[in-house]
C-alpha cells in the first residue's frame, strides 16, 4: 500500500470518527443531557441583632456547628432593663390613674344626685310661688328669682352629667381592659421583648461562617455580623434550553461530585426554574434596551434545574455550599439511558485526574 493510499485511509477514518462523534453529540444533547455547570447550594441565613447595643458576650466560634435556638451572642442589657422597669412603673401609674378616675366618677355621680335634689326642691318653691303670685301674696320679682334659680339648677344637673360622661370616657371600660391599661401593658410587653432580643439565638441549624464579632463592638439592629450555612442543601444544574426539550419533572438523574471521584449517586429532577435574570424586566419607566449583536450564532441560554439526591441524602450536609458536581439526566429509557450511565461513569473516573 502506497503512502498516498495510507494517508487517504486515515483521512477517511478521521472523517468517519468526526461524523460519528458529531452525530453522537447532537443526539446525546437531546436524549441524555449532561451539565458540568452544577453545584451544591446551601441556604445562607444572615445573623443580626434585632436591637442595637454593645456586644457583651460571644458564645460561639467561627465554623462552629449550631442548632436552632442556640445562644450565639448577647448585648448589654442595662438600657433595656431600665426600659422594662420604666414600663412597669408606667403600668402602676395607669392603674393608680384608673383608681383616681373611679373616685372622680363616684364624686361626679354624687354631684348629679345633689343637683337633682336641688332641682326638685326649687321646683316645689317655684310652684308655691306661682300659686301665691295668683293671690298677690308674693311679688312678681320673687317669682322670677325662683324661676331663674330653678333653671340654673337644671343646667347644673346637665353639667354634672357631662362631667360624669367625660370621666367615664377617660376611664374607659370598668374592668382592667380599658385603653389606658392596655397601652401600658403593650409598652411593658414591648420593653420585655426588646430585652429578650438582647440574647441573639440561631433561627436554623447549620454552621457559623464569617463571624465578625468582638466583645465591646457596637451591633446595629438589622446589620449582619455573621452567617449560618444551613444543613439542608440543594443541587442546581444549568442546562442549555435545547438540552431540556425532552426533559420532564421527575426524570432520573446521575450525579458525580468532585469531592467523591469514581462514585455516581442517583437523583431525581425536582424543578426547572421559570426564568433567568436576563428575562426579567424592571418596571422602572425606562424604555427597552435591546441587545445589539452581529454574531450569526449567539451563545446558548442556560436554564437552572434542581436535583434531589436520592442516594445518601445526608451527604449534602457534609459538602460545602458551592461544591462542584456533574449531573447527567435520563429523560428516556432504552439505549440512551444506558449510554448516559456509561457516560457519567466515565466522567466520574476522569475526576481522579483533575
Amino acid at each position: 500500500m502506497t503512502p498516498d493510499q495510507i494517508f487517504k485511509r486515515w483521512v477517511r477514518v478521521a472523517l468517519t470518527l468526526f461524523a460519528l462523534s458529531f452525530t453522537y453529540f447532537l443526539l446525546a444533547d437531546l436524549w441524555m443531557p449532561l451539565s458540568t455547570q452544577s453545584r451544591v447550594l446551601h441556604p445562607v441565613v444572615n445573623v443580626s441583632a434585632m436591637v442595637s447595643g454593645q456586644i457583651e458576650n460571644i458564645y460561639v466560634q467561627n465554623d462552629q456547628r449550631v442548632t436552632k435556638g442556640q445562644l450565639l451572642f448577647s448585648l448589654d442589657k442595662r438600657t433595656y432593663e431600665i426600659a422594662v422597669d420604666k414600663a412597669k412603673l408606667a403600668l402602676e401609674s395607669a392603674a393608680q390613674t384608673n383608681l383616681e378616675l373611679d373616685a372622680s366618677i363616684n364624686a361626679a355621680q354624687a354631684m348629679v344626685l345633689v343637683s337633682k335634689a336641688n332641682v326638685e326642691e326649687l321646683k316645689l318653691e317655684v310652684d308655691r310661688a306661682k300659686m301665691l303670685l295668683k293671690s298677690n301674696s308674693v311679688s312678681r320679682q320673687l317669682y322670677d328669682q325662683k324661676s331663674i334659680s330653678y333653671r340654673a339648677a337644671k343646667a347644673k344637673v346637665e353639667a354634672a352629667k357631662a362631667d360624669v360622661a367625660k370621666l367615664e370616657a377617660q376611664r374607659g371600660q370598668n374592668n382592667d381592659d380599658n385603653l389606658l391599661l392596655r397601652q401600658a401593658i403593650n409598652d411593658l410587653q414591648n420593653a420585655q421583648l426588646q430585652l429578650r432580643y438582647t440574647n441573639v439565638r440561631s433561627e436554623v441549624s447549620g454552621q457559623i461562617a464569617n463571624l465578625q464579632l468582638q466583645p465591646g463592638k457596637y451591633a446595629q439592629a438589622g446589620s449582619p455580623v455573621a452567617a449560618i450555612v444551613v444543613d439542608n442543601g440543594d443541587i442546581v444544574a444549568d442546562f442549555r434550553e435545547k438540552s431540556l426539550s425532552k426533559v420532564h419533572i421527575g426524570n432520573e438523574a446521575s450525579i458525580v461530585f468532585d469531592a467523591y471521584p469514581g462514585k455516581v449517586f442517583s437523583g431525581k429532577l425536582t424543578a426547572i426554574d421559570a426564568g433567568v435574570k436576563d428575562g426579567q424586566i424592571n418596571a422602572d419607566g425606562s424604555l427597552a434596551d435591546p441587545v445589539n449583536s452581529d454574531r450569526w450564532v449567539r451563545d446558548a441560554q442556560y436554564i437552572r434545574t434542581h436535583i434531589a439526591l436520592l442516594e445518601a441524602p445526608q451527604l449534602l450536609q457534609s459538602l460545602p455550599s458551592g461544591a462542584r458536581a456533574t449531573v447527567q439526566l435520563h429523560p428516556v429509557d432504552g439505549i440512551a439511558s444506558w449510554l448516559g450511565r456509561v457516560q457519567i461513569y466515565v466522567i466520574s473516573i476522569i475526576h481522579y485526574v483533575y
